[in-house]
């Protein structure tokens, strides 16, 4: 199991435009990206009755992991199952590709067909929604700017226009509505073995600080 490094910060407007111009003069945009530099994320959280992952989030619980199903713009071809585990600080994501109507169907309680799964991550799944009731809790989406550096395999992320619905039975409606419950902007930066000193110095935010942030744990709140 590979674990990356990760921090965060809260950013403004003025920020992003900052780290644009500072990043897009040595990184390149990642491939997912449209013609003006971004892509929009769509994920689908889970939690159980107690949110448990919303609590171990808000307590720092060191070891902690979370569900989400995410696809990105209104492309619905394209729908991925995920599980982010963060250890020590160090985080893991573990992904398999799932059809809409499967995402329907988990949705909407219907996960038998999970159970024989050749794949792990959607037995471990059907696992938890059958004895931890893991249950759809809320949509976030956002208007993500994502960069590449391959030294250290860094990407950073600009992730803008933070908003959320309780709404999950509509989650992949295309034309479901969002309410901008979040008004600042996040930086995200993710490595391997070693953040180069360049990128470390890109990403330097005057008066902002490192901060344990969720997207999940804003929109819930």
């Amino acid at each position: 199991m590979k674990f990356r490094h990760e921090y965060k910060h809260q950013i403004n407007l003025a920020d992003i435009y900052g780290l644009r111009t500072r990043l897009s003069a040595i990184a390149e945009h990642d491939s997912n990206c449209g013609a003006d530099g971004t892509y929009f994320v769509k994920s689908l959280y889970f939690d159980n009755y107690m949110d448990k992952a919303l609590r171990e989030k808000i307590d720092g619980v060191n070891k902690r992991e979370k569900f989400r199903i995410r696809y990105y713009g209104t492309d619905t071809s394209f729908i991925r199952l995920e599980k982010k585990s963060k250890i020590n600080g160090l985080c893991n994501k573990v992904t398999c590709r799932i059809t809409a109507e499967e995402c329907r169907k988990i949705i909407g309680g219907d996960i038998e067909f999970m159970k024989n799964s050749n794949n792990e991550l959607m037995c471990e799944l059907y696992s938890k929604m059958k004895y931890q009731l893991l249950r759809p809790k809320c949509i976030v989406a956002y208007t993500r700017e994502c960069f590449v550096y391959p030294p250290g395999n860094v990407r950073v992320t600009l992730d803008m226009n933070i908003c959320g619905s309780n709404n999950v039975n509509e989650f992949l409606n295309p034309d479901l509505p969002f309410l901008q419950t979040y008004h600042d902007s996040v930086l995200e930066v993710k490595w391997d073995e070693y953040l180069p000193q360049i990128i470390r110095d890109l990403v330097q935010v005057k008066s902002r600080r490192s901060a344990a942030f969720s997207k999940y744990a804003a929109i819930r709140i």
